[in-house]
Parts: C-alpha cells; sequence; structure tokens
C-alpha cells in the first residue's frame, strides 16, 4: 500500500488552499495536510487545523498567534508565528510536498527554503518565478526538486508536455478569458470600481487574481512564468483571448502538431493533478459535455486597451529585474485599488511609471532580487494617495 503523501499548504486559507484541502478531504487514503499557513485569517486556519489536524500552522501576524494558540491548546498541533516561521517551518521535514499557494511576493523565500530541503513543489504562486525565475529554476535543477505547475494554464502545458520530452517545442500558447471587461474600450474601464473588477465570468479565484485577470496582468505574469517553467524563449510564448476557458492552454511542437488540455473551468483539477503526479486519480468533478451546443473561439489580445499585457511582455523581453519591478509595482496597485484609492487605470499607471524610473539590473543576484522588490514598492506606494 502506498503511504500518504503528506502536503505542507503555505497559503491554506486562500482560494487554491482552500480547494487543496477539499481535494485531500476527499481523498484522505492518499494525502494528509501536514503543514497549514495563513497570514492574516486566524479563524479560518483555526477550523482547518481542527478538521485536518496537520503537525503544525503558522500564522503570519504575530498579533493573531495567542488566539490560534489558546484555541488550538488542546490539540498536538505546534503554532508558529511570523515571517520568519514561514521558511523555518519549510525547512522541516515532516512533509513531502509544499503546495506554495501564498499570494505574491510572499511567497518567494519559504519556496527557495522547501527546494533547499529537497522538496517537490506543486507552484500556485506564479510570483515566485515572475521575480526570480531564474535563481528559483537554477535552484530546482541543481537539487533535482520537481516544480510542478497549479496554474491552470501551466498545468494545461506541462500535461501537454509529459512523453514529449525529445520533441522540440516550437511555441506554447496561453489561453485568458479576457476577464470581465473583454471588449470594453478605456472610456469604460475608467469608471470600473472594485466590485465590478471582482466579477470574473469563468472562474472562482481570490481578490488579487481577480483584479490581476481583469487587467490581463495575470496573463503578463504567467508568459514570464512559463518563460521560466518550460525553458522558453520569449518568442515561443503567446496569449490568446478564449472567452469560455475550455482550452487551457496549448503546445505547438516543431512537426505543426499542436496539444491541448481541456476541461470546464475548475481549480480543484490542476491541484489534485500536481499532488497526485503521476498518477491521474478519479474525482466526481464535472465534465465537459460535447453533446451541448457549444463554440470554442479565439482571438488576439487587445494590447492597447489592456496596456499591461504590453508592460509585461516589455518585462519578458528584457529581462533582469524588470519582471521584479513589475510585480512589485502591481502587488501595491492592486491593493490600493481594492481599498478604492486608486482608479482601474491608474493600476497601469503606476507600475509602468515603476518600470521606467527604478534601476534596471541585467543579471542581478537573489538580495538584489529583494532590494529591487523593496524600492519598487516603496516607489508606487509613493504615488498613491494614501
Amino acid at each position: 500500500m502506498t503511504p500518504k503523501k503528506r502536503i505542507a499548504i503555505f497559503g491554506s486559507t486562500g482560494s487554491i488552499g482552500t480547494q487543496a484541502l477539499s481535494v485531500i478531504a476527499a481523498n484522505p487514503d492518499k494525502f494528509s495536510a501536514e503543514i497549514l499557513t495563513a497570514q492574516t485569517n486566524d479563524e479560518l486556519l483555526i477550523k482547518q487545523a481542527l478538521q485536518f489536524n496537520p503537525n503544525c500552522v503558522v500564522i503570519g501576524d504575530d498579533k493573531k498567534y495567542l488566539h490560534v494558540k489558546q484555541s488550538l491548546a488542546n490539540t498536538h498541533v505546534k503554532v508558529f508565528c511570523g515571517e520568519k516561521a514561514l521558511e523555518e517551518v519549510a525547512a522541516m521535514n515532516c512533509y513531502d510536498m509544499m503546495l506554495a499557494a501564498i499570494v505574491g511576493y510572499a511567497g518567494l523565500k519559504p519556496t527557495l527554503k522547501a527546494i533547499d530541503n529537497e522538496k517537490p513543489i506543486a507552484l500556485a504562486n506564479k510570483e515566485t518565478l515572475v521575480v526570480a525565475g531564474d535563481i528559483v529554476m537554477q535552484k530546482a535543477f541543481a537539487k533535482k526538486v520537481a516544480v510542478i505547475p497549479v496554474d491552470s494554464e501551466h498545468s494545461a502545458i506541462f500535461q501537454c508536455l509529459v512523453g514529449e520530452g525529445r520533441n522540440k517545442i516550437e511555441k506554447v500558447i496561453l489561453t485568458a478569458s479576457g476577464g470581465p471587461f473583454f471588449g470594453k474600450k478605456p472610456n469604460f474601464l475608467v469608471n470600473v470600481k472594485r466590485d465590478h473588477a471582482l466579477q470574473h465570468p469563468n472562474w472562482q479565484m481570490g481578490a488579487k487574481v481577480t483584479i490581476d485577470s481583469a487587467t490581463l496582468m495575470n496573463k503578463g505574469l504567467e508568459m514570464i512564468e512559463a518563460r521560466w517553467l518550460f525553458n522558453l524563449q520569449p518568442d515561443q510564448i503567446q496569449v490568446m483571448i478564449h472567452p469560455q476557458s475550455i482550452i487551457h492552454s496549448m503546445v505547438q511542437f516543431q512537426d505543426g502538431s499542436i496539444k491541448a488540455q481541456m476541461g470546464l473551468p475548475d481549480m480543484k483539477l490542476p491541484i489534485q493533478y500536481a499532488l497526485a503526479f503521476p498518477q491521474r486519480i478519479p474525482n466526481t468533478f464535472p465534465r465537459y459535455d460535447f453533446k451541448k451546443p457549444n463554440t470554442l473561439s479565439f482571438e488576439e489580445p487587445d494590447i492597447k486597451t489592456f496596456r499591461n499585457l504590453a508592460l509585461a511582455t516589455e518585462a519578458l523581453n528584457k529581462g533582469g529585474n524588470l519582471p521584479c519591478i513589475l510585480n512589485a509595482a502591481n502587488e501595491i496597485a492592486v491593493y490600493a485599488f481594492l481599498r478604492n484609492r486608486i482608479g482601474f487605470l491608474d493600476m497601469t499607471e503606476i507600475v509602468e511609471r515603476a518600470m521606467n524610473t527604478i534601476t534596471f539590473i541585467e543579471k542581478p543576484t537573489l538580495e538584489e532580487y529583494f532590494e529591487t522588490d523593496g524600492e519598487a514598492r516603496n516607489f508606487a506606494a509613493s504615488l498613491i494617495q494614501m
């Protein structure tokens, strides 16, 4: 009998983390939740810990440590707090795989620590590779650590490449739903508010990713992630709008053949695939029905209106620390938009100004990536009337 795979979920209270726990709950003979972490959502973290009885939990906000500690006092669950604790827990040997689902730059250091610890990574945090993809993937290669993508698009490419190791990729085609404002122009977008932007037509995601999807920044970040995950050149990555979100991405090989991975938009499927890899395990998720009338359509993205995609392409092509600047400024801008501090189109302006202002470094060290991130955040924040 195969032993259970012990999963460490970094970001267990977010959209990916909660769906991963539902996959684990549905497969108690195959998986256990060994580590759970949250930044501020202490109530949900406590509830999860009581249900799944992990080895330990981490609450990022140290002001909530005592509440978590007291709530779990009658269990065997160890409780830690603070940013440093994430790295310390990632260095433990009580788990077999990390699900890296912390949103944004904050996921980078624990993921690097898990790779140092020679733990396979199920990667849901695209910003880790956007910020320092060269260093992360070099370290994973040196440590012989598998990095299995959880993003639906990168999971689709990964699945298309299984068994194709010796065959040359001509290009990958990342599909995008277009978000809630597909087809809209700047005169419409200037009046967009937070609640409207959070209404994604196809996917249930966290707030940050949903806003990134609405601005097409999400697709830009995915282009940069794909470059490092699959060792591609920038001109091998194409984005197409596919409003139905049935084809999750495609790979075209040097003979012109195209492989696509399809399915209904449900993040539990790529999560389950990453956790169980190389096996495919049964589930009760809804299936796509070819008998139902449906049109699968594709068109070019409108990068004049949704300029975040053009900015991300510039960062992809130039490389160095420019993707790190792009990501840091975007995180600050999205944070401000979600708090109604700036308008929808202001997010792009802030990112562009940061990219034009922060010093470019062609081959940054890890320390220089950290410094760039802080500098870009401070600059972006200075542009916002907080």
